[in-house]
């Protein structure tokens, strides 16, 4: 058996003489235990509320959307609606013109987008299933429905006929400067028969209305598309689709989600390094211990090493002993603090014990990247602090 390794357990597992050592390796293994259950209860955390933050978002944001280079609209032609539906991991796709637009009710204005849809975008989106109130729109019709927020600020109910909800769209190509709304504007008046529900920026945002009805409105041919939205099967390749799709559509762009909401994934990614990095740094000082503890054995076993010296066991060997000891004590407090975090982590999923609102607990998710970057964490930074200690061993201190 290796010596060092044989030394380092004995050490290890041995209560020191010294009862002051004894405390400070308990602090120090205390600490490493506290401190790898902490990281990754608090990454978690992090990637629960990450997943809840997203969430909102993806309930209206396509697995991938196809915008036009240049202008608001692009052309769709047959052949390349053929090679579309034979892209494979390809599974639904919708076609969608969006316009921000005037609406007017009761006297009030509010400005918001106009988003027509065709009878796919059930297929693609789950806007249909966020209904507060009513039903979604029939095809070919002049229904919509509107956002909460929309319905809120323009005190706009369903089923309203005293009051029509007229829609203001400018007529493309007109550079006069009219005081007649008619010649200015086209109008329509539309019939509200649903109110979805999501968040408080989203339901402000879009009225969804007939794909046909919104191209007349805004003048468009029957081709004539502002985007395409895709939902990919499941496992798809989501990268080879998308060069697939790039190279039938050479003058279009194809976002995935995490492009779409570029900046929100940039400042969660962002916040994600910080907690690590701040909780990493907690860690770091909780080692300063495992330090001390294994320099004050040092100078404790400092006999039994001038013998071991003695014998003709080299300086390199005697270093490792306190560097494997060291390593060994942080690869079982990782072990038994992940071990602890993961009981925590798992007992939130399944009982919810903390709860934001009576009827929302606080989101938490089990992760293996986590585990192992934790894990990974400890190991390193105490097999670092093992080193710096096993340093102190030299020639000099035998003498």
């Amino acid at each position: 058996m290796n010596i060092s390794l044989y030394i380092a357990r004995r050490y290890l597992f041995s209560l020191s003489k010294n009862t002051s050592i004894n405390i400070i390796t308990g602090i120090a293994s205390l600490s490493i235990i506290v401190g790898a259950m902490a990281l990754f209860v608090v990454l978690s955390v992090f990637s629960g509320l990450r997943t809840f933050s997203l969430s909102f978002s993806n309930e209206l944001d396509p697995d991938l959307k196809l915008f036009a280079k240049k202008g608001e609209y692009f052309t769709l032609l047959p052949a390349q609606i053929q090679q579309l539906q034979q892209v494979e991991g390809l599974d639904h796709f919708s076609k969608v013109v969006e316009k921000r637009v005037m609406f007017l009710f009761d006297g009030k204005t509010q400005f918001s987008y106009l988003k027509g849809v065709d009878n796919q975008f059930s297929k693609v989106s789950n806007a249909s299933e966020k209904l507060f109130n009513g039903q979604w729109l029939s095809p070919n019709s002049t229904q919509v429905v509107i956002g909460y927020g929309l319905s809120e600020k323009l005190s706009l109910g369903l089923m309203d006929y005293n009051n029509p909800f007229e829609v203001y769209v400018p007529k493309p190509g007109r550079g006069d400067l009219s005081l007649n709304p008619e010649d200015a504007f086209n109008t329509l008046i539309l019939f509200p028969v649903g109110i979805y529900a999501i968040n408080e920026e989203l339901d402000s945002k879009y009225v969804f209305a007939d794909l046909r009805l919104t191209q007349e409105l805004l003048q468009l041919k029957p081709n004539q598309v502002s985007s395409l939205e895709i939902k990919l099967k499941p496992n798809a390749n989501e990268k080879a689709v998308m060069t697939q799709i790039e190279s039938i559509f050479p003058t279009a762009l194809v976002k995935n989600r995490a492009q779409l909401n570029e900046t929100l994934y940039k400042m969660l990614n962002s916040e994600n390094i910080a907690v690590y990095l701040i909780f990493t740094l907690v860690i770091i000082m909780a080692l300063f211990s495992l330090a001390g503890a294994l320099i004050m054995m040092v100078l404790d076993k400092k006999g039994n090493l001038k013998t071991l010296y003695n014998l003709g066991v080299e300086i390199k060997e005697l270093r490792r002993i306190f560097l494997l000891q060291g390593t060994i004590l942080s690869v079982l407090g990782g072990i038994l603090g992940l071990g602890l975090g993961s009981i925590l982590v798992l007992l939130q999923q399944k009982f919810q014990l903390i709860m934001i609102t009576p009827s929302l607990a606080y989101p938490i998710e089990f992760h293996w990247e986590n585990l192992v970057l934790v894990f990974g964490t400890v190991v390193t930074l105490g097999f670092i602090s093992s080193w710096i200690a096993s340093s102190r061993v030299s020639k000099k201190i035998m003498d």
